[in-house]
């Protein structure tokens, strides 16, 4: 069995908590994305090659920027048909390098076996939280068959983090590969933050073209979040700037999308941002250190 993983982050020495990147496990191909997938994928991106890193490489990078970072794959076997990374070699790889990962886990929701699975990678393997994809896994996450999965992971008391916006996930594609984006429209979310008052949920990205939603669902509930990762910070939308520097000061979350967004460059291009200095360190350390219960 695969050992437990627990943190030996210096938190009083790194400069950030990278809140969302993606790795690609030994043997078990592109993040668990079916070929046609993977290729229009790093298209959109512009990323050439095998653009996945491994755990252990990705742990160095990061060593490197004196960054941690939360590390996941996504379980969306039920629609793609496509079996996903192992979670359990994720987690032996962030027990190696514990002192800058953090492992997510993943469950498909449409899985019997959901529940059990959240209590075991919680229990069992000491995961810090879990990455849900709705349009890729293709579910309205308000949708009331999946609240014992939200009951499970509050019970954990650790976050559930979900890809909102747009996705670069099939651009271009004929249908965008059957990945329908009305999933992942953050007001589905408010349903399920308003319900489960004790989960911590975490919307990934600038939610493009929800951004106005996106902010007020996290103004107006105290136990959201918003990382904001997946684009450079030079095109992120003014009111989100603004906020940001505002209402959501400690409700935003540095993240980079690696390897779709480079850490130099997300930190290069938020530097040119109009974002109080005081700000600055909440969004890239402070704040994440307190949803991932590492303050």
């Amino acid at each position: 069995m695969t050992a437990r993983y627990e943190p030996a982050i210096d938190t009083h020495a790194v400069d950030a908590i990278d809140f969302h990147t993606h790795v690609e496990i030994d043997g078990a191909g592109h993040c668990a994305y079916d070929d046609e997938l993977a290729e229009a994928t790093g298209r959109y991106f512009k990323l050439g090659g095998d653009y996945f890193a491994r755990v252990d490489e990705l742990a160095e990078h990061y060593r490197q920027h004196n960054t941690a970072a939360v590390v996941f794959t996504i379980d969306a076997h039920t629609v793609s048909g496509h079996q996903p990374n192992s979670v359990e070699e994720l987690i032996a790889g962030t027990v190696r390098n514990n002192d800058v990962l953090i492992p997510f886990g993943s469950v498909d929701p449409w899985d019997a076996g959901a529940v059990a699975r959240v209590r075991e990678l919680t229990d069992d393997y000491g995961v810090r939280g879990f990455k849900f994809h709705p349009s890729l896994q293709g579910f309205e996450p308000n949708d009331r068959r999946f609240y014992p999965i939200y009951e499970a992971i509050a019970a954990a008391g650790v976050p559930a983090l979900f890809h909102t916006g747009q996705t670069g996930l099939g651009s271009a594609l004929p249908g965008g590969h059957g990945i329908k984006l009305r999933y992942s429209d953050p007001m589905l979310l408010d349903d399920v933050a308003a319900d489960f008052g004790d989960l911590t949920v975490v919307m990934a990205h600038p939610a493009v073209p929800w951004v106005d939603a996106q902010i007020a669902i996290a103004s107006h509930k105290a136990n959201v979040y918003i990382d904001l990762s997946g684009w450079s910070p030079k095109y992120f939308p003014p009111q989100l700037v603004l906020a940001i520097g505002r209402q959501l000061r400690t409700k935003a979350l540095f993240g980079t999308d690696h390897p779709y967004i480079a850490l130099d460059r997300w930190r290069r291009d938020f530097d040119t941002l109009d974002v109080d200095p005081a700000v600055v360190r909440e969004i890239l350390k402070d704040n994440g250190l307190r949803v991932l219960g590492l303050a």
